[in-house]
């Protein structure tokens, strides 16, 4: 495609077709020799007010009901050679027999540079104090958590809306 540049006959053209409410890529396939970024781009710079949805797409989609799974479905990028591979790990963690009150042993804490794929890497505290660690636990196997933070931060997602619900008064 050859360059071109945009006329004062060009750019009212997409100023009406844009108004006009066609596409980006209407309207590029309308001017010719322009790709659907230019056209983006230059109503970008020109200012152009954007345009407000149709009805039937600004209204939210229903989603379908999914049956509760007593396995969680993790999905996490893994490198294999020059490709990342994005795998789904099926993890049941059991639960601690021992209650856990989020206190972490001294001995356990880690620093960043101190963390390994056998370590949990839950960070404690706010990263610009001096008190800040990682939990430094045993990890789950695949996970970057050991069990307790790993049901904190993969939480089912129907639990995390029962969680949100208000209290019924009965």
């Amino acid at each position: 495609m050859t360059a071109m540049s945009w006329t004062d006959d060009r750019v009212e053209q997409l100023k009406k077709l844009w108004e006009a409410g066609l596409s980006a890529s209407q309207i590029a396939a309308e001017l010719g020799n322009v790709t659907r970024n230019a056209v983006i781009g230059k109503v970008h710079r020109l200012g152009l007010s954007g345009r407000a949805k149709s009805p039937s797409s600004a209204a939210p989609r229903p989603r379908k009901a999914r049956p509760a799974q007593h396995m969680m479905r993790i999905s996490r990028p893994v490198a294999r050679g020059n490709t990342a591979l994005a795998h789904v790990f099926e993890v049941e963690v059991e639960a601690d027999p021992v209650a856990y009150d989020n206190v972490v042993p001294m001995s356990q804490r880690l620093s960043l540079l101190e963390l390994t794929e056998a370590t949990c890497h839950w960070p404690v505290g706010d990263p610009g104090s001096p008190d800040f660690f990682f939990c430094g636990g045993k990890s789950v196997a695949g996970l970057p958590y050991c069990p307790h933070h790993s049901r904190v931060a993969y939480q089912p997602a129907s639990d995390r809306r029962r969680d949100r619900r208000p209290p019924t008064g009965k």
